[in-house]
């Protein structure tokens, strides 16, 4: 075993530049973080303080300290890294599109200059179209010797990697020279698309803006709703001080690592299985914390009349609701970012590890960064699956115990999970079965909408406009039951 574990340590770089690159978008957002806070400091003196009044409660030392780790690593690991090329990707992302470029030739012309910028390495595909006969080529003088291309008018000359034909271009092109043999001008059409060389880099500004976001949204809400910030940091201190998500945190861990050394005799799919496995672990582990966490501080707040002494002070039972779910949803983050930190480790790790130990050519780092990266869409799709649950158990539990709070909960856990087969089923002729079916797609939750199962297995990246119309679900479901909870905390009786 030992053998095994050192085998892929020897090709280090390979699984660490994907981690080094996602380190780089975290790296930026904190520079920013503390250029921002500088400049409140000379600036907003009065807003400064209110952040460290707000970072001094220690809910961000968590995500801070994984945000270093990652600083650390971009410190450590960029002196073997490709930093060159990333920065030469990083600044021609602006170009990184579709391109048009028309052109006249003059008739009869011989090597008229057109001007151009075509890096062959970043072309995806293109097209040449024109209106008449035309020879063009790459370089000055081969007008009618060894041309590169011969269009005729009308007929489009298309390229793109899936053609069995040579790209021609070749480095990068600044000149075309066009021949027009006809008595007449005749118009060319140039068009392409392009992408850096790295693409890779295209995540950094979604790294970048996901750590600004969540940093500012708890800065936001300190600020600007103290009310519902009270009650929400006192939940969240609370949760994150129960052995429970210092347990299921640790457990979820070693999970993830001892997945990565098991084998699953899946024939070449082992990093597909540890995917599943480690996503599936974590929104488990995730969704019984939320739970727990929910029912025990609302629920037994409530019966213990501990709620009705924080009512008594000038905190509304709106607040009160909103700042216990928000309360849950910190503590959840925080267990994510740490366990989905460890997933995409051992993803990155276990696609070294399978291709030495299947005796397979070493992979290369962006096949681990592709691999990776795709286990990203589902972290977030498992959160979002694990806060409406949390959403529904804080209102059950301004009402029920925390007994009722699970098994209910648990019984829409795997009804929500088996709603596609029960509307697809709820297509027979039986009318009361049609009925339910359709009843509970409405008014529970579609939790298949965050599973991406299928996507993993068949290889398939979730596209962004999946994970923005899930987001929409998690929201507008979360603000139902947060109304739903409302409706059930504004009459009960906690004297």
């Amino acid at each position: 075993m030992l053998n095994a574990v050192m085998l892929p340590l020897a090709n280090v770089q390979l699984w660490i530049t994907p981690l080094w690159i996602l380190s780089l978008g975290v790296t930026a957002a904190v520079v920013i973080l503390a250029v921002l806070y500088g400049l409140m400091v000379l600036v907003w003196p009065a807003g400064a303080y209110s952040v460290r009044q707000a970072a001094g409660d220690g809910l961000l030392t968590p995500i801070a300290c994984v945000a270093g780790a990652f600083v650390l690593l971009t410190v450590l690991a960029s002196a073997s890294m490709p930093v060159d090329d990333m920065w030469d990707s990083l600044t021609r992302l602006p170009t990184a599109h579709e391109h048009t470029a028309t052109f006249t030739i003059a008739p009869n012309a011989e090597d008229q200059p057109l001007d151009v910028d075509i890096r062959a390495d970043e072309l995806l595909w293109y097209t040449l179209a024109t209106d008449g006969d035309l020879r063009l080529s790459t370089e000055k003088g081969r007008g009618f010797v060894a041309v590169d291309f011969t269009l005729t008018g009308g007929d489009d000359y298309d390229w793109d990697p899936a053609k069995k034909y040579p790209r021609i271009f070749q480095d990068r092109i600044t000149t075309l020279y066009a021949t027009n043999p006809n008595d007449q001008p005749v118009d060319l059409a140039l068009t392409y698309e392009t992408d850096v060389e790295m693409p890779e880099v295209h995540h950094l500004p979604i790294v970048m803006m996901s750590v600004l976001a969540v940093v500012l949204l708890y800065f936001m809400l300190e600020i600007l709703f103290p009310g519902i910030a009270t009650v929400a940091v006192g939940t969240a201190k609370e949760a994150i001080s129960q052995p429970l998500f210092m347990v299921l945190t640790i457990l979820g861990a070693v999970a993830l690592v001892i997945f990565v050394f098991i084998p699953y005799h899946t024939f070449g799919e082992d990093v597909k299985m540890l995917t599943d496995s480690g996503l599936t672990t974590i929104m488990v582990l995730g969704i019984l914390f939320a739970l727990w966490t929910s029912s025990t501080s609302v629920s037994e707040e409530i019966e213990g009349k501990t709620a009705l002494t924080m009512l008594s002070k000038p905190v509304s039972r709106r607040q009160f609701v909103i700042g216990k779910f928000l309360g849950i949803l910190w503590p959840l983050l925080v267990m994510f970012v740490i366990l989905g930190a460890i997933l995409l480790i051992t993803i990155s790790y276990k696609v070294v590890y399978d291709a030495r130990e299947s005796s397979q050519p070493t992979p290369d780092w962006q096949l681990c960064y592709t691999t990776m990266v795709s286990a990203i869409p589902g972290l977030v799709l498992a959160y979002m699956q694990a806060a409406v649950l949390a959403a529904i158990s804080v209102a059950i539990s301004t009402r029920l115990s925390m007994l009722p709070n699970l098994i209910i909960v648990g019984s829409i856990y795997v009804i929500g999970n088996l709603l596609p087969q029960i509307v697809r089923t709820s297509a027979g002729d039986i009318p009361f079965i049609a009925f339910t079916g359709k009843l509970l797609s409405v008014i529970l939750p579609v939790l298949n909408h965050f599973n991406i199962q299928p996507a993993i297995a068949a290889g398939v990246a979730v596209p962004y406009e999946y994970l923005i119309r899930a987001g929409i679900y998690c929201l507008l479901y979360c603000a139902a039951a947060m109304v739903l909870a409302l409706l059930l905390f504004e009459d009960r009786d906690l004297a």
